[in-house]
């Protein structure tokens, strides 16, 4: 079984229809024993880092996730705002992290050399693997993935990078280190070739 991570977010939903239709059984729950008991554990969802991490610690599953699920060595998977919260810290409401993995999440600067950039990041991106890695089994360089993101991936634990982006800077897109993977991309969103990541994740 699945555990999607419920921590009051939005978008879970779309993460369980998808890994339906690739046949996966999963959960949405915010039980810490069910996701202690799950076999692999993904946190997706839109929203701010200081409340996520307000509603995991308030619900208890921050220490489930750093010491049952991550600790224990099950696959995790974090989309969007789950892979800035593996970090350290954020910009965003100055958020202490899970501390998982070296770095801050930052937000994406309202100019570069001169010219507007326009904050949300919202639409299709080219993404650039790093390294090769199983949760990109199948998904060609340079494919197009589905951003809504504020705040980026800034690592000084520059080993787990996996992939880069450019949106008026270079980014990290996703992250690797051990069990644990992260994109700060939908997959859910987008189309088959996050389907394909999906479903790698899940056959780990």
């Amino acid at each position: 079984m699945i555990a999607i991570v419920d921590y009051r977010a939005g978008n879970l939903s779309s993460v369980a229809r998808a890994l339906g239709f690739l046949g996966h059984a999963c959960e949405i729950t915010d039980r810490a024993q069910a996701i202690a008991r799950a076999e692999r554990v993904i946190l997706p969802g839109v929203g701010a880092a200081g409340a996520t991490m307000e509603n995991l610690r308030a619900l208890g599953l921050d220490r489930v996730l750093l010491e049952r699920v991550i600790g224990a060595g099950k696959p995790f998977l974090g989309i969007c705002i789950g892979i800035q919260v593996l970090l350290d810290s954020s910009d965003e409401n100055e958020a202490d992290c899970l501390g998982v993995i070296r770095g801050r999440a930052l937000r994406f600067p309202s100019t570069v050399d001169g010219r507007r950039l326009k904050v949300p990041q919202i639409g299709w991106n080219r993404v650039n693997l790093l390294r090769e890695h199983p949760l990109f089994e199948g998904i060609p360089d340079a494919t197009y993935f589905y951003f809504v993101n504020s705040y980026y991936p800034r690592l000084t634990d520059p080993d787990a990078a996996l992939a880069v982006a450019d949106y008026g800077l270079h980014f990290v897109a996703a992250l690797a280190r051990g069990t644990v993977m992260a994109t700060q991309f939908h997959l859910e969103k987008s189309g088959a070739a996050g389907l394909r990541m999906l479903d790698n994740f899940c056959r780990l």
